[in-house]
C-alpha cells in the first residue's frame, strides 16, 4: 500500500510539475516570512492577509473553470465592482439579502457572457470585454461615480470585518466552502469532466455526445457568481460599494490560475493549485510590505503590477516549454 501511494505521488509530480512547484514555493515563502519577520506569523497578519485575499481566491477559482475550457473572462473585476455597489445599496436589509442578490447579479453577467459565446458565437475575449465595459459603466451610473456607504446598523459588515468563532474571518470561511464545493464538482461530477474535455477539444467533446454548451454556460455562470461574491466581500470589508475598484483584478485572477498550473489553452487545471497560486501572489506582496517596513527596500504599490506581470511571463514560458517537451515525447510513446 505504501509503495502504491509513493508511486501515485511520483506520478502526480511528474505529470503536474507546475502545480507541485506552486505548493513548494508557497511553503517556502511562508517559512521565509516566519523566520525573517517578527509579526509575520501573528494572528493579525494572518487574518488580515486571508480576509483581503479571499476576494482574489474566489474570482481566481471562477476564472480557473473558464480557462479550463479554453475560454477567458475579462469581466470579473468590473462585475465585482458592480456587485459591491449593489450589495452596499441592499446592506440595510442585512447580509442575508445583500449576499444572494449581489451573487445573482454576478450570475446575470455570466448569463450574458454565456449567451454571447454559445448562441451568438462571439469569441470569449470579445464577449467578456463587452461585459467588462458594461459592468464598469453600470457601476458608475448607479453609484453616480461615488462610493456607496453601507448601513453600519445591519449585520452586513459581519462578513468582511468579523471572525467565525473568533478564529477565521467570515469571508475566508464562506470562500472556503465555495472553493471546496467547486473542487468536488470538478473532480467528482460529469460536468467537471466535460469542462476538462472541452479544453482538450470542443469538437471532439461534441462528437462524443458530451453536453458542451451546458458545461460552457456553467463555467461562465460560476465565474460571474464568484465575482459577485468577491463584490460582497469588498463592500463588507471596506464599508462601502466601490465602483472604481476591480481594475486589473481579471489579470490577477488569470495570473493566479496560470501560476497554479492551469493551461491557458484549456484541458488541464486544478482548483487547489489555483488557490495556492492566489495565495502565493498575495504572499509576495505581503512580504514586500514587511520589507518596506524594515526599510530594506522601498517599493510603491505600482510595483505589484510589475511583479505580477513578471510572474505571469515566467510561468507562461515554463508552460510553453513543458508543452513543447510533451509534444516531442508523444511520437515515441
Amino acid at each position: 500500500m505504501l509503495d502504491a501511494d509513493a508511486f501515485d505521488l511520483r506520478h502526480y509530480i511528474s505529470r503536474n510539475p507546475q502545480s507541485t512547484a506552486v505548493w513548494i514555493a508557497l511553503v517556502g515563502l511562508i517559512l521565509f516570512g516566519v523566520l525573517r519577520y517578527d509579526n509575520f506569523g501573528g494572528a493579525y497578519n494572518i487574518t488580515s492577509f486571508l480576509n483581503y485575499n479571499s476576494m482574489f481566491i474566489v474570482i481566481s477559482v471562477g476564472m480557473c473553470f473558464v480557462i479550463m475550457t479554453g475560454g477567458i473572462d475579462l469581466s470579473v473585476g468590473s462585475v465585482a465592482a458592480f456587485t459591491s455597489v449593489i450589495a452596499a445599496y441592499l446592506s440595510p436589509y442585512g447580509i442575508e439579502v445583500a449576499l444572494p442578490a449581489a451573487v445573482l447579479a454576478g450570475v446575470g453577467f455570466g448569463v450574458i457572457n454565456a449567451i454571447s459565446i454559445i448562441l451568438l458565437r462571439i469569441p470569449p475575449f470579445i464577449a467578456t470585454l463587452g461585459t467588462m465595459l458594461g459592468a464598469k459603466g453600470g457601476a458608475l451610473v448607479i453609484s453616480g461615480a461615488q462610493t456607496i456607504a453601507v448601513d453600519w446598523g445591519s449585520n452586513f459588515t459581519k462578513m468582511g470585518m468579523e471572525k467565525a468563532l473568533d478564529i477565521l474571518p467570515w469571508s475566508i470561511v464562506v470562500v472556503g466552502v465555495v472553493v471546496i464545493a467547486l473542487w468536488i464538482v470538478l473532480e467528482k461530477t460529469s460536468i467537471g469532466r466535460t469542462v476538462l474535455a472541452i479544453g482538450g477539444s470542443a469538437d471532439a467533446s461534441t462528437l462524443m455526445g458530451l453536453k458542451v454548451n451546458r458545461a460552457t454556460a456553467f463555467v461562465y455562470l460560476i465565474s460571474g457568481g464568484c465575482a459577485g461574491l468577491a463584490g460582497v466581500i469588498l463592500a463588507s470589508g471596506f464599508g462601502a460599494g466601490q465602483p472604481l475598484e476591480g481594475i486589473g483584478w481579471e489579470l490577477s485572477a488569470i495570473a493566479s490560475v496560470v501560476v497554479g498550473g492551469t493551461l491557458l489553452t484549456g484541458g488541464l487545471g486544478s482548483v487547489p493549485a489555483t488557490v495556492a497560486g492566489a495565495l502565493l501572489l498575495g504572499l509576495v506582496f505581503n512580504i514586500l510590505n514587511f520589507e518596506n517596513g524594515r526599510g530594506t527596500i522601498s517599493f510603491s504599490a505600482y510595483w505589484q503590477m510589475v511583479i505580477r506581470g513578471g510572474f505571469l511571463f515566467v510561468v507562461i514560458l515554463f508552460q510553453a516549454k513543458v508543452m513543447s517537451g510533451r509534444r516531442t515525447r508523444e511520437p515515441s510513446s
